[in-house]
């Protein structure tokens, strides 16, 4: 059975959505590109490289993303993951291409409530921060990923 590494990346931290028409638009704050860069190294730090990249298609996920500095990774831009809730979020995931480790980088409240999909209690009780990060490695398929057993979960903040 083959381990498989899910990465939920929080954006990094946006400005004040007052002067954008819809909340798609909002782009990362000053802040939120340092936040970037920051999670960007502490993955490669670890090396959590990802071989796919699910993002949702909001600005401030795009420039989280950019701002990661990963390299040439194939990136889907989904926007269900800016839409969606924890479960249909987990069954985006589970019809995933056959990739080891893959990075979702999306939105709370979807991300913390995923994660805690994953592994019950394993978040402090206001879930991910902007930037936040974590892991869980699973053992079996994309497609198992509900019922997989939990191996690892590590959580970071950028």
């Amino acid at each position: 059975m083959t381990d498989r590494t899910l990465i939920l990346l929080r954006h990094a931290k946006s400005v004040d959505p007052d002067p954008f028409p819809t909340d798609l638009e909002r782009p990362l704050s000053p802040r939120g590109r340092r936040d970037a860069a920051a999670a960007g190294d502490w993955l490669r730090e670890r090396s959590l490289l990802p071989d796919l990249i699910v993002c949702s298609t909001a600005v401030r996920t795009r420039e989280t993303l950019e701002g990661l500095k990963l390299g040439d990774v194939p990136v889907v831009f989904e926007h269900r993951v800016y839409l969606g809730p924890a479960h249909d979020t987990l069954d985006l995931l589970q019809g995933s291409p056959d990739v080891a480790t893959l990075l979702l980088i999306g939105h709370n409240p979807t991300l913390s409530m995923l994660s805690d999909l994953l592994a019950p209690d394993a978040l402090p009780d206001e879930g991910l921060a902007t930037s936040g990060i974590a892991v869980h490695t699973v053992a079996g398929e994309w497609r198992d990923l509900e019922t997989a057993p939990l191996r690892t979960h590590h959580t970071a903040r950028g």
